[in-house]
């Protein structure tokens, strides 16, 4: 059964040994369980059979316990013992311990290799996932992705949104023409929201160089898969960052990878942890789209693995596609919790040994309720499994090993340094300061250079004719009329001299004194 992977056995107490064939790998599947019931060391053993199938994984290690793949287990481990009697028990007769290939990412480039992707790549929904955004306001966010793609302005990092939307701002009544109505206070909500995402730290994701897809999808020389692993654990302080990373990550698989239909093995395995930052509070377009994906993406290749505390976590129209499926111990404590685990039970193809929604119920550490696709992709039947003993060290390493391998990877190097060629950013800065030149310029040669016209009205106002006789027997009124009068001509002259004054000279009287 060299294309299976084997997942636990029986026992006395259970029933038949578990595999997942690898030929219905990119089925998708689930693994949940209360917190400590084993999910984490399932998902581990799920990676380690991979690899050695030749399929490259990707995995978010949320707890910082999944380095330990890159570390053989050792007689000298505190649960050897433990491993090797399960070993026995469940005829694992191969068992031994071994190292996997790994490679180490991180979105803050601190415990991995830089994970970036640009602005454009995340796309105007995503985003507003991200930001959190109403209606109107990813609207307003949509119209900055059309005018960036008319007006060839490269979205790359966060100051190139930001410096667009400012722009856009700006020209609010122009676009508004084309695009519909921009509330200024709707761009500045968008820019608030952007600024909380870059103090999250949201400002190492976007940028250059961009992540490639194919440096996920490697084989180590000995052809085992390479496991990427994801550092999660600050991550998880910016939830919505992390589950819009990931989601992101999915995208671009399914729009990049070509059709491959039903592979004899995947071509990778995703893994999603805490699957359920992915669905809480999220839109409707938003789980279409996942929707979409999960139901699409196995014909590109591509197997998804959600990983959460309980199956309800997941909703319904996804969690009918997910074929392979591991359920550690639920716990019953509400009546809420008993309506979930009788839902979770009766998704499984029932075992007449035994009643599923009570060994959910009752398996212990180490323990979970499995069913895997069969022959043709039809559910197997339900079955108790102890699961098998990881070959790869159990825990995390050391931050001195961790940086040795990465020093050692291939990736080492390739993304480490960022770089911030002109973008929107640059051009529109370049735009505004050509544009301030220009007006000083202007501004200056106006002021310096005196026209004929603008000479001739001067010398004309200066004319000085003779002096009239006043008489003394004027009422004071008409004084009063004439010194207002003046007043209101010497106030019109001072403008006219000034340099508001020469532009309506030289537009008004240019004519009247051109061919002379």
């Amino acid at each position: 059964m060299t294309n299976d992977i084997f997942i636990g056995g029986g026992g006395p107490d259970y029933g038949t040994q578990q595999f997942l064939n690898i030929g219905y790998a990119n089925r998708h599947g689930l693994i949940a369980g209360a917190t400590g019931t084993g999910k984490t060391v399932t998902l581990q053993i799920l990676a380690e059979g991979f690899s050695a199938a030749g399929v490259p994984v990707f995995l978010s290690d949320v707890k910082g316990d999944l380095s330990g793949l890159a570390k053989s287990g050792s007689d000298t481990h505190k649960l050897h013992d433990a491993f090797m009697s399960r070993a026995e028990k469940i005829g694992f007769e191969n068992y031994n311990y071994a190292a996997f290939p790994v490679a180490f990412w991180d979105l803050y480039g601190k415990q991995g290799h830089p994970v970036r992707t640009t602005a454009s790549e995340m796309g105007p929904l995503l985003l507003a996932q991200l930001l959190g955004l109403t209606e109107a306001q990813e609207g307003i966010l949509n119209i900055a992705f059309r005018v960036a793609d008319e007006d060839g302005l490269p979205l790359l990092d966060l100051k190139d949104l930001q410096a667009l939307l400012v722009w856009i701002g700006e020209n609010a009544k122009t676009l508004a023409l084309r695009y519909g109505n921009v509330s200024a206070a709707s761009v500045g909500a968008i820019q608030r929201r952007l600024l909380v995402l870059e103090n999250q730290g949201a400002s190492d994701l976007f940028g250059e160089p961009a992540l490639a897809l194919s440096d996920l999808m490697r084989c180590d020389t000995d052809g085992r898969g390479m496991i990427n692993i994801l550092a999660a654990d600050q991550l998880m302080g910016a939830p919505k960052l992390y589950a819009t990373f990931l989601l992101w990550l999915l995208s671009e698989l399914f729009e990049e990878l070509p059709e491959v239909g039903d592979p004899d093995k995947p071509k990778l395995v995703f893994f999603f942890d805490e699957a359920h930052l992915l669905f809480d509070d999220a839109p409707k377009a938003l789980v279409d789209k996942v929707e979409q994906v999960a139901r699409l993406i196995r014909s590109k290749g591509v197997g998804v693995y959600f990983i959460t505390q309980n199956p309800a976590d997941v909703p319904d129209d996804i969690l009918g596609q997910l074929g392979n499926r591991v359920q550690h111990a639920l716990r019953a404590f509400t009546a809420k919790d008993r309506k979930e685990l009788r839902m979770a039970a009766e998704t499984y193809r029932e075992n007449p040994r035994f009643d599923t929604e009570e060994a959910i119920r009752e398996v212990g550490v180490g323990e979970a309720v499995t069913s895997f696709l069969q022959k043709k992709g039809v559910p197997g039947i339900v079955e108790r499994t102890l699961i098998r003993p990881p070959s790869s060290h159990l825990g995390p390493i050391k931050d001195t090993e961790r940086n040795a391998l990465m020093a050692a990877s291939p990736m080492a190097g390739k993304y480490d340094k960022r770089l911030d060629r002109d973008s929107a950013f640059e051009m529109l800065k370049a735009r505004a300061d050509q544009a301030a030149a220009e007006a000083a310029a202007a501004e200056e040669k106006a002021e310096e250079v005196e026209t004929p016209a603008l000479r001739e009205f001067n010398n004309a106002r200066r004319y000085a004719g003779k002096g009239v006789t006043r008489s003394t027997s004027r009422p004071p009124a008409r004084r009063a009329t004439e010194g207002f009068g003046t007043a209101m001509a010497n106030v019109v002259i001072k403008e006219l001299k000034g340099t508001t004054g020469r532009r309506i000279v030289r537009g008004i009287l240019g004519g009247l004194f051109k061919g002379r």
